[in-house]
């Protein structure tokens, strides 16, 4: 099973076998553009050259070893925004990329008009730039693209979907819909009323379909397609946002299991059975997938959803550090510094520099870094990062109990910054709960790899799969509650202020 995982800072294509082991894999980086303060974007083209290229290497490999390909799934970064032409198969704008907050104020504006009951009853979101909705209204008001027949709208996965198939396949999946602002999450389908309020076109967007099943072939090489020809009729079998497919991946396949992906951004997602939660203050309701009739176990629904919060920043804290002040050489290097300290000197920074997520939402919050003393240092900054992403999630998992009433018992992580043994233990002392890492920490490519195989008969059941899940390293709490909730009273007060409040 190949999976294709487009992500904010890289694309790349993952090979498992059937025991879920990674027998491949190749990976590119992708491209961001910051063309204003506030603005991020990428190249469509971009995009999908690096998928055909990572398959091409990835199927390249496979075929030297003697091994067949049963199916490509596509995971992707959600929400990012991408135009396109039907008939030319050309984009028509940079895409918009998730991260990029131009359309605050028109969400403020929307917000104001008492619209947010609306939007949350019907989609699980919030009025935020972070998802697509506003993204498609700026596109056809202020980004220069027409609406018309031929126009397409829709996220990353719904443009590597076109593209692998030649043009064929005109889609997206319920997980990645869900996340538009334009997807009534319990009927399952387009809104009219929300398609109208922004001004997108219903016809102009792709057919939702289940996360795990075909959604076609991959295409005969011409042109771009060339290099990805020996895959020419392999059926695509599953498509999932990154963070639904890491649900999954982390075997999270009963009410209240949980797992958090320290990407870009941390992003904790829970479980929440087969019925739709009802909207609650700073978390978000979405579709974590729906198994299109492969759920084998009796009385299981196929169709699941999930309580979700998002932290606008984390692995990119560490590239600032990296990149903007050249506190390290490496990205690996800051769990190695942020150890070598017993803590951070009283220091702590809050990483909002696209605003701030889950729970708080507030796009107009900046980054503050307090406590600075003349004794703190390098080390000390390295750590007061690390500290942020524990903290970030600790207050998004603290709107999940109040929402469910019930603590998590466990929390399962992923994503590149869960090789931090320092940051599990931290999340440990915040939580009060184990923290276990993974074996597989590609969760998101693991995940969508699953549904794929599911879909094409590898695997027979949700169970057998869930069974293969194994942990790598656990952590328990080293600290009390008390300790614990005193660093993180320090962390209030200084989001308090990156929110501009005394």
């Amino acid at each position: 099973m190949l999976a294709v995982d487009a992500g904010t800072t890289s694309v790349r294509t993952l090979a498992f076998d059937e025991s879920g082991e990674v027998v491949a894999a190749a990976s590119r980086p992708l491209t961001q553009r910051f063309c204003e303060p506030g603005w991020v974007e990428q190249d469509p083209e971009e995009i999908f050259s690096l998928a055909a290229a990572t398959l091409a290497e990835v199927s390249a490999r496979l075929a030297g070893d003697g091994r067949a390909v049963a199916a490509v799934g596509i995971s992707n970064q959600r929400e990012t925004a991408i135009a396109w032409d039907r008939s030319t198969g050309r984009p028509l704008h940079d895409a918009i990329v998730w991260q990029d907050r131009r359309t605050a104020a028109r969400c403020e504006a929307l917000a104001d008009a008492g619209l947010l009951p609306l939007v949350q009853e019907r989609t699980g979101l919030v009025l935020d730039p972070y998802f697509s909705a506003t993204k498609f209204e700026w596109l056809l008001h202020d980004g220069g693209v027409e609406a018309g027949g031929d126009l397409a709208l829709g996220t990353v996965d719904a443009w590597l979907l076109f593209c692998l198939t030649g043009g064929a396949t005109f889609a997206t999946d319920i997980s990645n819909a869900s996340r538009t602002m334009l997807f009534d999450i319990r009927s399952l389908r387009w809104t009219a009323e929300l398609c109208a309020l922004f001004g997108v076109p219903l016809d102009a967007l792709g057919e939702v379909r289940p996360s795990c099943g075909r959604f076609g072939t991959v295409a005969e090489g011409s042109g771009t397609l060339g290099s990805i020809g020996a895959l020419a009729g392999v059926p695509i079998g599953a498509v999932a946002g990154d963070q639904q497919a890491a649900l999954f991946g982390q075997a999270c396949v009963d009410p209240g299991m949980a797992k958090v992906t320290y990407g870009t951004g941390s992003f904790l997602l829970v479980h929440a059975g087969a019925s739709c939660p009802a909207p609650h203050e700073g978390l978000l309701t979405t579709v974590a997938w729906d198994l299109g009739g492969h759920e084998s176990r009796p009385g299981r629904a196929d169709v699941a959803y999930a309580l979700e919060g998002s932290t606008l920043v984390a692995g990119t804290a560490i590239q600032w550090l990296r990149d903007q002040l050249g506190v390290v050489g490496r990205a690996e290097d800051v769990g190695p510094l942020a150890s070598s300290v017993p803590d951070a000197g009283g220091l702590v920074v809050v990483p909002a520099f696209a605003g701030l997520g889950s729970p708080w939402w507030d796009p107009r919050a900046r980054g503050v870094v307090s406590g600075i003393t003349r004794g703190a240092g390098r080390a000390h900054l390295a750590r007061a990062v690390v500290e942020a992403m524990a903290f970030g999630v600790r207050d998004i998992v603290d709107a999940v109990t109040d929402a469910l009433g019930t603590p998590i018992r466990e929390l399962r992580a992923d994503g590149g910054a869960s090789a931090m043994e320092l940051l599990l233990q931290l999340q440990a002392d915040q939580l009060q709960v184990p923290v276990v890492r993974s074996r597989c920490i590609e969760s998101t490519a693991l995940g969508v790899a699953m549904l794929a195989g599911l879909a094409e008969g590898v695997w027979g059941s949700v169970e057998e799969l869930a069974a293969r899940w194994e942990p790598d390293i656990e952590r328990v709490p080293n600290v009390g509650r008390e300790l614990a909730d005193l660093a993180h009273d320090a962390w209030l007060r200084a989001v308090e202020r990156a929110r501009g409040r005394p």
